[in-house]
């Protein structure tokens, strides 16, 4: 059951999230599921330690995915090596490319 992301000015863009690719709703635990707990891992999570992944609505209900930045870090080293070579932008210039952009931030963020 593929779930759709709510729009929200602070969310990870859709296509980013696509990249990604969020766990499938019923496979998480219910901490998982309320942002408490790293999607991809069991690490605890704090406002301080969280990547927010945004509200998702599907016919599950609500739920707000959260990852911690060593788990989005990898997901998004790995995402990047999927999304360029398909991505005309990203061959053009990847840095005008906003998936390429964020998930290099991601990167980033998760080797800190």
């Amino acid at each position: 059951m593929p779930s759709h992301a709510v729009p929200r000015s602070d969310a990870i863009p859709p296509d980013a999230l696509a990249v990604l690719a969020l766990p499938r709703f019923d496979n998480l635990t219910s901490d998982q599921a309320r942002g408490a707990v790293c999607v991809w891992g069991d690490e605890q999570l704090t406002a301080d330690t969280a990547v927010d992944l945004g509200e998702h609505a599907g016919p599950e209900g609500r739920w707000w995915p959260r990852a911690c930045r060593q788990h989005a870090g990898e997901r998004a080293h790995r995402g990047l090596f999927d999304h360029a070579p398909s991505c005309e932008q990203c061959t053009d210039a990847a840095e005008r490319c906003e998936t390429s952009r964020v998930l290099y931030r991601l990167v980033r963020e998760g080797r800190r």
